[in-house]
C-alpha cells in the first residue's frame, strides 16, 4: 500500500486505522485462517468518480472462498458493497485505490468451524495504489525452487491468507536472487502461475494460458483477458498446459491479476523472452485493458461499478 487510509470498516463499523485490531490468539492470528479479495477501483477518465473492476465477480469468489474454508458469511453481499463505498468516501479518496475485503476466524475452538465454536467477522479496507512498477518497461523473472500449492493439499482457488505463503516464499526467494519476480511449477511439473497472478505467454500470435487445474487461482484479470483477446482483439487463445521451457520460447509472456494488472515479463531464468521487450499483443492487451476500467469503452460499463469520488459519509 503507498499509504495508509485513516478509517477502515471493521466489525461493521468504520474505525480508525490504529483501532482495527484482531486477537493475537485468533485463528486468523495463529493460523492465517481468513479469505480475502483484492478489487481495484480506478478514477474514470473525466476524474470525477472511482469504479470498481468486476466488483459482483469479486464477491462471488469471496464467497465460494468461504463456503470451501466452511465459514459463514457474517454479511450479505450490499453489506460489504456499503462498506467499500463507505471507506471510499470516508477518506475522501478521489485516486485509484486498492481493496482490500477479508473475512477471518478470530478467537474459539482450536480449528473450530461452527458458530458456537468459534468468531466470525469481516474487514475492509481502501487504500491508494498505482501501477506496479515493473508494469511500463517488464520484468525479470526465475523459476522458483518452490513448487506451487495443490488442490489435494491448499487448494488454490480459495484464496486464504494461509495459501499466500507459498506465493510468499517463491516472491522472496527470486527478490535475494536478483529477480523482479518468480514462476512457480507445479507438482507435475507444468508452469503454474506466478506469486498472485496467472501467466500468459505468445507463441505464433496465439494467445496461451495454463488451465485451472494446474494450480492457479480462478482469475478473474484472467478470463478479461481471454474474453477480450477474443471478442475485441482478434487473437486465438488457448488454454492448456504449459512447459517451463515455452516460456524460454515464447514471442511475449506477462503476467495478469488484480495486483499486477498487465505485467509483461521480459525475461525468464536469464532467457530472453522474444525480444526481451514487451510485445505488440501485451501492449494491445495493456491498451484494451486500461480503456475498459476507465470507462472509456461504453460496451464494458457492466463491469464497472462506480462511487462519486470525495464524497463524505
Amino acid at each position: 500500500m503507498s499509504r495508509q487510509p485513516e478509517y477502515v470498516w471493521m466489525g461493521g463499523d468504520y474505525i480508525r486505522w490504529q483501532d482495527a485490531k484482531v486477537h493475537v490468539a485468533s485463528e486468523c492470528a495463529m493460523r492465517g485462517a481468513n479469505v480475502f479479495e483484492g478489487i481495484r477501483g480506478y478514477l474514470d477518465a473525466p476524474g470525477t468518480r472511482l469504479m470498481f473492476f468486476r466488483l459482483p465477480d469479486h464477491l462471488d469468489r469471496f464467497f465460494n472462498s468461504m463456503k470451501l474454508m466452511r465459514m459463514q458469511p457474517p454479511y450479505a453481499r450490499a453489506t460489504y458493497v456499503e462498506a467499500i463505498a463507505g471507506c471510499t468516501a470516508q477518506n475522501g479518496f478521489a485516486e485509484d485505490v486498492y481493496v482490500r475485503l477479508t473475512t477471518y476466524f478470530g478467537l474459539g475452538k482450536n480449528y473450530g468451524y461452527l458458530p458456537d465454536e468459534v468468531e466470525i467477522d469481516s474487514a475492509v479496507i481502501v487504500s491508494p495504489r498505482g501501477r506496479p512498477e515493473g508494469l511500463p518497461q517488464g520484468i525479470h523473472c526465475m523459476t522458483s525452487t518452490w513448487l506451487r500449492i495443490s488442490d489435494r493439499a491448499m487448494p488454490p482457488r480459495i484464496k486464504a491468507g494461509a495459501n499466500y505463503q507459498n506465493s510468499r516464499l517463491a516472491f522472496v526467494e527470486a527478490r535475494i536472487n536478483g529477480y523482479d519476480g518468480a514462476l512457480l511449477l507445479n507438482a507435475d511439473g507444468r508452469v503454474a502461475e506466478g506469486p498472485g497472478a496467472c501467466l500468459f505467454i505468445v507463441r505464433a500470435g496465439t494467445l496461451i494460458t495454463p488451465p485451472v487445474t494446474a494450480g492457479i487461482l480462478e482469475s478473474i484479470t484472467r478470463a478479461t483477458v481471454l474474453e477480450l483477446a477474443t471478442r475485441e482483439l482478434g487473437i486465438p487463445t488457448a488454454i492448456r498446459d504449459v512447459d517451463r521451457t515455452e516460456v524460454y520460447l515464447a514471442d511475449e509472456a506477462f503476467f495478469c491479476g488484480t495486483a499486477q494488472e498487465i505485467t509483461p515479463i521480459i525475461s525468464l531464468d536469464r532467457y530472453a523472452v522474444g525480444s526481451g521487450e514487451p510485445g505488440a499483443i501485451t501492449r494491445s492487451v495493456q491498451q484494451f485493458f486500461f480503456q475498459i476500467v476507465r470507462g472509456e469503452r461504453p460496451a464494458y460499463s457492466h463491469w464497472l461499478t462506480p462511487v462519486p469520488a470525495k464524497v463524505a459519509v
